[in-house]
């Protein structure tokens, strides 16, 4: 379902709040308590490639660009 799916259902739904309610409550996401979904990318908000090592909280692409910066090296 896209963006603007969305967004015509909450427009259709607007006058009827009880059926928004219900449909909110069937359709929200899950509270994950773990998985990839749980940690985030602090810059970009990216799940997949986290680096979570030294508590860099760092997509694998946002650690690339800013990894001189933060005093890492490359070493090859």
């Amino acid at each position: 379902m896209t963006v603007s799916d969305w967004r015509k259902v909450f427009k259709q739904l607007k006058v009827k709040p009880a059926k928004l309610r219900k449909y909110i409550k069937h359709n929200a996401p899950k509270k994950r308590s773990t998985g990839i979904t749980l940690t985030r990318c602090v810059r970009c908000g990216r799940y997949r490639g986290h680096i979570n090592k030294y508590g860099l909280n760092l997509c694998r692409h946002c650690f690339r660009e800013i990894a001189t910066k933060i005093g890492f090296k490359k070493y090859s």
